[in-house]
Order: C-alpha cells, then structure tokens, then sequence
C-alpha cells in the first residue's frame, strides 16, 4: 500500500531552514521589527514547539501569516527502531512521499545525531545500502535540520542533550553543498540548535573543489573523508565516483581543509573482511597519513543482507589497529553500534520500501484472481 502524502507542507517552506537573519528580513517584509526573528527562534529551538499557534508573544495576524508561508515540522516518523546497545534509528518520510533515515547514538558522556543529506545516494559504495537505488533529490537544509532536532527532541525525552552533530547518514553532504552549509550554520547557531562547530563533522567520499570551498566557510568543524582504500586500484573498485578523482587529489585538498581551519582530517576506513583489512593496506594507510595531518577512524563493517561483503574477524581488526600505530598514526577502532538493528547506513529504509513493494505486489495479485462463485 503507497503512504499518503502530506499535502499540508508542500505548498510552504521549512522554516527550520532559515537562519535568523534570513528570518529577521522575512520580519521586516512584514512591516514587523526584526527582533520578531528571535522570540520565533526561542519558541523554537527553546521552548521546542511544534506550530506557530504556541507562540503566544506573537501578534495573532503574524502567526496567521507566518503559518500561510512557512511550515515547522514536515516529515513523519514511519518506523522506530531501538538497539540493545541504545542506538536510536528513525525513518522519515518527507510531504512528497521520500525517505530518509536519521540515528541517536547513545555514549557515556555525549549523544550525537547522525543525519542525512540526500535521498538515496549517487555515490554507489558498493559495500553500502544507501546507494543501491541511486539518489532521488537533496534534501533542504530545512530538512537536513529537522532531522537533529528529531534526534534532540528524543535525547531530551531521555533526560539527555544532544552534543554532536554528524553529516554521515544517506548521500553525499558535498553534492548537495549550499543546503548542507545552511544547515551547518543553523545547527551550530547558539540561538537555533546551538552545537558546537568543533562538535559537528561533516563526512564526503571526496569531493576536492567542495572541500576546499567548506574550508573557506571558515567554519572549525571537523572535516571526515571516507578512504576505505589506500591504493587509487582498490578505491575505484569499492567506490565508482572515486574514478573521477585521485586519492593525490584528496590529500591536496585535505592539506588545504588543514591549512584554512587548523582542523585535522578524519580518516574514515571501513574494514571489509578479505577485502581491505590486510596488513600491506595498513602500510598503504599510514603512508598517506604521513602525507598530511590525519586521525583514522576504523570501522568494522555491518553487513547488508543483499551483499557479498563480511565483517572483518575482530582479530584482523585488531591487528589492521595496532600496524597503523606502529606507523605512527593516531588511530581508532570505532565500537560498533546497532548491530541488532537495521544499523547499516539506508537499510532501514530499503527493507521498509521493500515490505511496501512486497505488500503491494500481493494486493494486486490478490485483485488479479478470479471471485469465488
């Protein structure tokens, strides 16, 4: 059965897309005092209301106007998924029927919302779900805040802050740059999300023009780039867009990110079991550190029920760890989390899709067979 649509948002705007001064002007174009932007949003971002209706210290015909034009929340959670270990996923179904997936991830001391910037992927990671159908469009920056505070409002109902921010769910954040910087800006605004920029990274697959154009935001967020490979042969095997730039490329451009911000690169390199957890790639790894100021994050793989590859033996882990810090590289081996879960980056959102396919496919067969007489 196709999920509804909501209609009630496809004619307005988000207004968790728009930064205070974007939303001062829209004040003023209203022939009402600019300060009107900020009491809108404290209502929102402090008092965590959800209609213009509860903003009680707003002219009436304001809240009329501003509810005409702009909507608050548009997407619907239509699937809760809660790991043993705490992880939180949530799939979001946006007004025009997409989906996009966002994640609570529970620590000792933080709580960090892992969110998306596209539907689907382009990218195509052949080790990852996200990718499998493609990209269907970006999403706004509206949307792309929306999900932090989805993920915030569930870190307070646990009596919880949200502290982290990271642009690592579905899609490619530098593919769709300006909704991905807007919103950066918004959920590093104190008076709107208000998390640190030191606490907010970005992650890309490799974009070098975009990297460098992030680093000129002068914005102290941490840049993370997705390696998985530490040969260009290798690379393009696990990544098809990596076809289109060298790993020498990304360094340059990371030297650049480093130069601007004084920020160090994160490595991201998840281990593949057989494929790219050998001791020689270790080697390969810490060469290309050593070109540049770099941490890595390794990451044992969550295997997607529809693909080839496995997650590494925690031994191999281990060992791939231990080679890069006798290179002296400053590494980490990531703890994996949601592992009972859909925990894989867009399989959440392709079992749904595929239950909804399969639920329609019997409908219609059920239609097909003849009435009993």
């Amino acid at each position: 059965m196709r999920l509804p649509v909501r209609t009630d948002t496809l004619a307005t705007r988000g207004l968790l897309g728009l930064r205070e001064r974007d939303l001062a002007q829209a004040m003023t174009q209203r022939g009402e005092p600019a300060y009107r932007a900020r009491q809108v949003l404290d209502w929102i971002y402090r008092s965590g209301v959800e209609s213009f209706d509860a903003m009680n210290n707003l002219p009436k015909k304001l809240r009329e106007s501003l509810a005409a034009e702009f909507h608050l929340y548009e997407s619907t959670i239509i699937a809760d998924q809660v790991a043993s270990d705490g992880t939180r996923k949530l799939l979001l179904r946006w007004a025009d029927g997409s989906t996009s997936e966002c994640v609570m991830i529970p620590d000792e001391k933080r709580r960090t919302a892992c969110i998306s910037t596209q539907v689907g992927c382009a990218v195509g990671c052949v080790f990852c779900a996200s990718g499998i159908e493609g990209v269907a469009r970006d999403l706004s920056a509206a949307q792309i805040v929306e999900q932090a505070m989805r993920v915030r409002g569930i870190c307070a109902m646990g009596g919880a802050r949200l502290s982290n921010v990271v642009f690592m769910g579905l899609g490619e954040p530098l593919a769709n740059y300006r909704n991905t910087v807007d919103a950066l800006h918004i959920i590093n605004d104190e008076h709107c999300v208000g998390i640190a920029a030191r606490k907010i990274t970005v992650s890309t697959v490799g974009l070098p023009s975009q990297m460098k154009r992030l680093a000129d935001e002068s914005m102290q967020i941490t840049l993370a780039l997705s390696l998985h490979a530490p040969t260009d042969t290798l690379r393009q095997v696990l990544i098809p867009w990596a076809k289109r730039v060298r790993i020498a490329e990304l360094v340059d451009a990371c030297k650049y990110y480093f130069a601007k911000t004084g920020r160090e690169i994160t490595l991201e390199y998840v281990l593949l079991g057989g494929v790219n957890d050998k001791l020689d790639h270790a080697d390969g790894v810490a060469k290309i550190c050593h070109d540049m100021r770099a941490n890595v994050n390794l990451i044992r793989y969550n295997p997607v029920s529809s693909l080839p590859y496995k997650r590494p033996t925690s031994e191999s882990a281990q060992a791939f760890l231990e080679r890069l810090r006798e290179r002296g590289v400053n590494a980490h081996l990531r703890r994996s989390r949601g592992l009972d879960i859909d925990s894989a980056c867009g399989q959440l959102r392709r079992r749904i899709a595929e239950q909804q396919l399969t639920t329609q496919d019997d409908s219609s067969a059920a239609a097909d067979e003849p009435a009993a007489s």
